[in-house]
């Protein structure tokens, strides 16, 4: 049977940034670094950014049903130890500041991704995004200048609807914009962990895992087996067309 809605990941199944090295990018380090007045050097601000990002990516990693406000990101990863004159000046662009954080200048959309969105709403499909982000505006603002936007009827971003994925509410929050039920919906994202756990809570018609590259944890109680499989948005069109 054909899905009441398509629900996708924006990370790993929309777009990707295969090419993405740095934890931020140089121009953020800029922007922070002008916005301080060079209390830090850029180094300095560089190395918060590491370490800080490494520490935000386990948080992210625990199974934790609320997502952090943007200010809390900021306070508890980048700028804890920073000089008080600093602090107060993050402080008040936090919005832009996590804006440009979230933005990756080398998304790309993954292969078919244009052609499957298409395929759906000729179908008669509606199509919701549900992602974890620190910036939901980065992610609109990506789709569409990538003239994608107008695909979808809903987005649900973790930054505002204070869950993340794999609490089951991000799901529903979408079926409800929707008016469609979450057992007639399939979800597709490129994790086990958060993704295809997500789906299982949220108890939708088909989990679909699109493979990015990410690595999840080999336990099956964290990291659940999805219905389905795909490489790209062409398998989601096969599976459209079965």
């Amino acid at each position: 049977m054909r899905p009441a809605a398509l629900l996708l990941d924006f990370g790993g199944v929309l777009a990707d940034s295969p090419r993405e090295a740095r934890p931020v990018s140089p121009e953020l380090v800029l922007k922070v670094y002008n916005l301080i007045h060079g209390v830090l050097t850029p180094g300095r601000i560089q190395q918060s950014f590491a370490t800080g990002g490494e520490a935000y990516a386990r948080w992210r990693d625990e199974d934790s049903p609320d997502e952090l406000p943007q200010a809390e990101v900021w306070e508890r990863f980048v700028i804890k130890d920073w000089p008080p004159a600093a602090q107060v000046a993050v402080r008040g662009a936090i919005t832009k500041l996590s804006y440009a954080w979230a933005w990756r200048n080398s998304w790309e959309l993954r292969p078919g991704i244009r052609e499957a969105l298409a395929a759906y709403t000729t179908a008669g499909i509606p199509l919701a995004v549900v992602s974890n982000t620190l910036s939901g505006a980065a992610h609109r603002d990506y789709l569409a200048a990538a003239g994608i936007d107008h695909h979808f009827a809903v987005q649900i971003y973790s930054d505002e609807a204070g869950v993340r994925k794999p609490n089951p509410q991000m799901i529903w929050n979408a079926t409800d914009a929707l008016g469609v039920p979450p057992a007639e919906c399939w979800f597709v994202g490129d994790s086990r962990r958060r993704d295809v756990a997500c789906a299982r809570r949220a108890d939708v018609a088909k989990a679909i895992l699109m493979p990015s590259g990410r690595k999840d944890p080999d336990d099956p109680m964290l990291s659940p087996e999805p219905d389905v499989i795909v490489q790209d948005g062409f398998g989601l069109i096969a599976l459209l067309s079965e």
